[in-house]
């Protein structure tokens, strides 16, 4: 059987020992993978290829020079601004709420504002602007107001300076104010703008010292800045020099110190941290910022001289955050409380507290004192009117909710005073409808059982509004 089967191999064709042999052929290939008849090469990578040149980058070839010239018109305006300069447009009116017979005007606010602002950066020096121009419907005005034009300098590490027109704070108040007496804008904030312009600018020079764990602040402001105070043009106020309201018919005249390098002003703030506390210490030397005192032979208001000392803590506290602050206001020009014309020595007292109440649901809590120094002097010269009490306590509480993946942001915000037997409410709706668009409603709710209260007698200012912002 050996044999046979030898026989048959070497019978096949290729054996047999033939001289000549037949070329074999190859096996063929499993489906799909045969090579086709007529079938180009395959073709090489973009750019591989030596019949093509390589692809340019988009914008260096022709169709990138036609892509270029159409883009332009298709981008968002915000992706062409030049880098560093910003912006909105909005829209912002409130009517009043109240008949306020003061007053000859409906609405508190009607205005279409535009902002701008502009920053550049360079190796040692950085430039920040912003302004903005309003048109007015309630004073019929086009208005500007340059709220940021400053040179921020470092020529040393531990040294920081900033020069020109800004907008400072330091203290530990929300919406309440000790040591804070950089100007302030009363005007807007009671009328429904939006909340960082209760912060006026100041023209100033601020340097920083920084030196291990202690940190140095100095503001020196070579004329006075002082607050956007009530005078009547759009919320009327009570004068007890008339006992009666003064509205947009009769508004406050008040003469300002505005000697440069004479009525200037300067402030201090050195600060450092005791494990997980801020501490800092305060000082401040010039005026009142807003009126506090009677001229009887001009007939005007004025902003006596004055100093304050002061000292905050803020940090961790059972679940939330606490704070406090103290103030000694120093009266200067009437240091013994005897004379009816000016303001009184003030000891001033803030205390707060803040915490998570629970999902995207934030409160904070303030206890607020200012306690009249030389009561007694200040009723014995008091020729009229209703007197001050000695101590005027405030109450506040802020709560705050995000909903809606935090696009939309409910608050309120109340003052209350146990001893004026006054307050101030303050709701507010906002929704972020995109990165570009923000819609806000709000209201300005005041209330008060007395005219010459603090908050009572902007009672008939009480207003509602509402605004629709556009991010450039």
């Amino acid at each position: 059987m050996s044999l046979a089967l030898l026989v048959a191999v070497l019978s096949l064709p290729g054996w047999a020992g033939q001289e000549k042999r037949e070329p074999r052929e190859e096996p063929a290939l499993p489906p799909g993978l045969e090579e086709p008849e007529d079938v180009d090469e395959p073709a090489l990578p973009p750019g591989l290829g030596a019949p093509d040149e390589p692809a340019l980058p988009p914008g260096l070839g022709e169709a990138g020079r036609e892509e270029d010239e159409q883009e332009p018109e298709e981008r968002p305006l915000i992706e062409r601004l030049p880098a560093g300069l910003h912006g909105f447009a909005e829209a912002r009116v409130g009517p009043r709420i109240h008949d306020d017979p003061a007053q000859s005007k409906e609405f508190t606010l009607a205005e279409i504002r535009l902002q701008a602002s502009y920053d550049r950066a360079w190796k040692f020096m950085t430039l920040e602007a912003k302004g903005d121009l309003i048109l007015d419907a309630v004073l019929d005005s086009v208005d500007t107001d340059l709220r940021q034009l400053r040179l921020i300098f470092r020529p040393a590490d531990p040294v920081d300076l900033q020069v020109g027109r800004q907008i400072m704070t330091w203290g530990t108040g929300d919406l309440l104010f000790i040591n804070d007496l950089f100007p302030k804008d009363w005007q807007s904030f009671f009328i429904g703008r939006e909340e960082e312009y209760l912060k006026a600018p100041s023209d100033a020079l601020r340097i920083g010292l920084f030196a291990g764990e202690v940190s140095l602040d100095l503001v020196y402001t070579p004329q006075f800045d002082p607050d956007r105070y009530i005078s009547g043009e759009r919320i009327s106020f009570w004068d007890p020099a008339s006992g009666g309201f003064r509205g947009d018919d009769m508004q406050l005249s008040a003469d300002e110190p505005d000697d440069p390098f004479s009525d200037d002003e300067a402030a201090a703030r050195i600060y450092g941290s005791v494990g997980s506390y801020e501490i800092a210490g305060y000082g401040y030397t010039g005026f009142w910022k807003s009126p506090n005192g009677f001229d009887p032979v001009t007939m005007q208001a004025t902003f006596p001289p004055l100093a304050v000392w002061g000292a905050s803590a803020r940090g961790p506290l059972g679940p939330g955050i606490g704070n406090v602050e103290l103030g000694y206001y120093d009266s200067r020009d009437d240091p013994d409380g005897s004379d009816p014309l000016l303001r009184n020595s003030e000891f001033r007292f803030l205390a707060g507290y803040e915490l998570e109440l629970a999902r995207e649901l934030t409160g904070g809590f303030q206890y607020y004192l200012e306690r009249m120094l030389d009561h007694d002097r200040y009723l014995a010269s008091l020729p009229g009117g209703e007197p001050r009490d000695e101590n005027r306590h405030v109450l506040t509480a802020r709560i705050t909710k995000l909903l809606s993946s935090q696009t939309v942001i409910g608050s309120l915000f109340l003052y209350y005073s146990p001893s004026d037997r006054d307050g101030y409410l303050r709701p507010k709706l906002i929704w972020k409808r995109n990165d570009h668009q923000i819609v806000e409603f709000g209201a300005n709710l005041f209330f008060g059982q007395e005219d010459y209260t603090f908050f009572g007698q902007f009672e008939d200012g009480s207003n509602v509004y509402g605004s629709m912002r556009f991010r450039l």
